[in-house]
């Protein structure tokens, strides 16, 4: 069977190598995975549990339920992203599928594409797909990997067709200012950039309100935002996501979508509502725990030495490992049984550096982060 030059050339993830690394074993403690470990709030199940029992079961409209679509233009009000639920809203398969068209409805083959990193991996494979050519930013320590005009300057992405943005950022953590965006934001309207921001962790933010580079002057118009279910409400096996954004490109994004997905599971969508309209307690009471995780990882591994700046947003924790991040990642699991994913991973900006996910219990962390410190020190 021939295959595409694309598919041929398609990495595979590097996340999945340390993932079955550690499905070898009956003994390993994960904080590689990026999910919830909680599950979806009781009301959204029972709302998804009834519409079955009711025989809802059909399509929905190729842009998603207007009751959900209405829900999620109300939702965004707080982030000040005002959106038309009827024109600028469309639900997809999760995030995912929404990057996926936003990439095809605005990338043309040979456009540029710039992308900050350390980032999500998917970005890249996605362009490639769209015929577009990856553009790498690098985002820095000193700066806690919040982008800059600097950065963006010296990497040559004043020539970019669109930017990807990923904030709060998978793996770093790292959350950017209004005022960050502020600067960014400039350089895009400056050089005509479109933007597409990744905000599927927008609701998981630590002592600050999220921000968002869609509110600054002039970008609403030049940006798809794109949201799910997967984090804040634990949904990430149901698929449901969506984009926000000018009319035109929501209408490009959901032509594609019409004839690859045709419209987002049905059965999420009855969740989706009652999450947003019911479920705000249960998305407080997951943040307050995330953060009381946050702090404990952060200051085991500032106090073994792993130097880790204060994550923001997400649920991941970015230390210095001080070296090789592969071949750390690969002997901490083999002598002490602890799977984390080598930053080198999400891009070059990454390479010393171990995302952690602390989604995980308590317990399950203070025995992690033991056992990385007993590494750690029998390494010095």
């Amino acid at each position: 069977m021939r295959l595409s030059e694309r598919a041929r050339d398609l990495p595979e993830s590097g996340i999945r190598k340390f993932f079955e690394l550690a499905e070898a074993r009956d003994d390993v403690i994960s904080l590689g995975v990026g999910e919830p470990d909680f599950s979806a709030p009781w009301a959204a199940r029972n709302a998804a549990i009834d519409s079955l029992e009711r025989g809802k079961t059909s399509y929905t409209s190729n842009r998603g339920m207007a009751a959900l679509r209405e829900r999620i233009a109300a939702q965004h009000e707080r982030y000040d992203q005002p959106y038309d639920p009827a024109e600028e809203v469309l639900v997809t398969t999760g995030a995912s599928e929404a990057v996926d068209l936003a990439f095809r409805a605005l990338v043309d083959p040979g456009d540029t594409v710039a992308v900050h990193e350390p980032t999500y991996i998917s970005y890249g494979p996605g362009i490639e797909l769209a015929g577009g050519e990856r553009l790498t930013v690098p985002t820095r320590a000193e700066d806690d990997f919040a982008l800059t005009r600097s950065a963006l300057e010296a990497s040559g992405a004043a020539d970019a067709d669109l930017l990807v943005l990923c904030y709060p950022n998978n793996p770093t953590g790292a959350t950017m200012t209004d005022e960050q965006y502020a600067a960014v934001a400039a350089f895009c309207r400056e050089n005509d950039i479109r933007v597409i921001a990744d905000e599927i962790y927008a609701a998981l933010t630590y002592g600050t309100d999220h921000a968002s580079i869609v509110t600054r002057p002039g970008m609403r118009e030049r940006t798809v935002v794109v949201n799910g279910f997967s984090k804040a409400y634990a949904m990430t096996g149901l698929r449901l996501g969506y984009a926000l954004g000018p009319t035109e490109a929501i209408d490009a994004m959901n032509r594609i979508h019409q004839y690859t997905m045709l419209s987002a599971p049905t059965t999420p969508q009855y969740a989706a509502i009652e999450a947003l309209d019911r479920c705000d307690d249960e998305v407080t009471e997951m943040v307050d725990e995330y953060n009381r995780r946050r702090r404990l990882v952060v200051s085991r591994f500032n106090e073994m030495g792993l130097d880790t700046f204060e994550p923001g947003g997400a649920f991941y924790a970015f230390p210095d490992c001080g070296g090789d991040d592969e071949v750390f990642a690969e002997e901490l699991l083999e002598a002490q049984g602890v799977a984390v994913v080598p930053g080198s991973v999400f891009g070059a900006g990454g390479e010393g550096h171990l995302r952690v996910s602390y989604a995980t219990s308590m317990r399950e962390l203070k025995e992690a982060t033991d056992r990385i410190a007993t590494f750690v020190n029998g390494r010095n």
